[in-house]
Parts: C-alpha cells; structure tokens; sequence
C-alpha cells in the first residue's frame, strides 16, 4: 500500500514538470528613447499673439483724382521767359526815333527794346491784346518818339515814358482808350485817373493788375 501511494506521488511530480508552462528568458530592459524636450514657449509673447485682433486685409489705394488746371485767363502766360540780357542805358538817358510796335506796352526803337513806363497791357495771346497792339499802332505810325528812361530795366527792355512830337504821353493815350491799365505799384498810380469806367472789370483777369 505504501509503495503504490509513493507510486502515485512520484507519477503527479513528473506529470506536474511535464506540463509546467515554459518561462521565456527575461529580457534585459533597455530604456525607452527620449525624445528632445520641446522648447518652451514664452507666455508673454503667446499672449500677445492671442491677444492681437485679426487685422482684415489692406485694400490697394484708389488713385487720386487727377488735378484740372485752372482756366488759362486765370493764370496769364508769362512772357520773356527766355530773354537777352537788356542793353546798356545811355548815359543822357533819352532816346529818339521811329518806334516798332511789339505790343500795347512795348515799342522797340534802333532795335532797343522800351517798355512803357507805369502801364500794363494785355498780352497778345489774350483778349483785347491784338486789339491795345495796334491801337499803339496807329499812335506811333510815322510819328518821332522821344522816350525818358527811368534808368529801370524789364527783362531784355529799357523802362522809359515816351511821347508823341506833339508833348502826348503814349502811355497816357492808351489808357484812355482802355486798352491798358495803371501799374499800380509801377505807376504810383500816376494813370489811375484816366482809366475809363469799368476798364478794370472788363481787363480783370488779365496782367499783372489782376
């Protein structure tokens, strides 16, 4: 009896090593691969991106409308832009001769440009300037001019007050007409009185007087 029970005993322990489940070899832990840490980000400047509204984009400027010059009778040409320099003043300070007429301010005598002292006339480009250029015409035709310089120049002309052979003031004559105006400032106003009524309004916009 003993022997069959020591039987059993030794039979259950070769049955139990038998069918014991086999154990893999442990393996060696190797340790998990690290990552770099992320650098961190600054608060502040996170906050001050969240914080930025966001901007709509930027439309392209419309071009400025283009400028309109203003009418030409407002802002006269300026003439002699380009000019000699003007001639030497005689010392006696008087000329005489047949006068060439330019326009209603100028003569030009022995080719020496005279521009009448204390008046202004319309330029030859604007209205009534053909008109005050041939009325100093017809007072000069075949006429003697004798002219008093003021020791003054204008541009490339001699400044002077000229006279017809019988004493008339040339400057004068055309201002009656109301083909040309008191200089002003030029004139002290020595013309002023000759002007015929509404003359200003009808020059106003043209010379220096505007």
């Amino acid at each position: 009896m003993i022997a069959i029970l020591l039987l059993l005993l030794l039979v259950g322990l070769v049955a139990v090593f038998i069918f014991k489940p086999h154990q893999p070899a442990s393996k060696t832990h190797e340790p998990p691969l690290q990552r770099p840490a992320a650098a961190p980000q600054r608060k502040d400047a996170k906050a001050h991106e969240t914080s930025q509204p966001s901007r709509p984009p930027s439309t392209p400027a419309l071009p400025a409308d283009p400028v309109k010059p203003a009418p030409a009778h407002l802002h006269p040409q300026q003439k002699h832009k380009d000019h000699a320099p003007p001639p030497p003043i005689p010392a006696s300070r008087r000329m005489k001769g047949r006068a060439y007429v330019i326009d209603g301010d100028t003569i030009a005598i022995e080719r020496i440009k005279i521009r009448l002292a204390g008046i202004d006339a319309p330029e030859l480009d604007q209205p009534w300037g053909q008109k005050s250029k041939w009325a100093m015409v017809r007072l000069c035709k075949g006429q003697t001019i004798r002219v008093e310089l003021t020791g003054e120049t204008s541009y490339d002309r001699l400044v002077g007050t000229c006279y017809l052979p019988d004493g008339r003031d040339i400057g004068a004559e055309i201002i009656k007409q109301g083909l040309a105006l008191d200089g002003g400032y030029y004139s002290k106003g020595k013309y002023r009185h000759l002007e015929p009524d509404g003359v200003r309004q009808k020059l106003k916009f043209y010379g220096r007087w505007r």
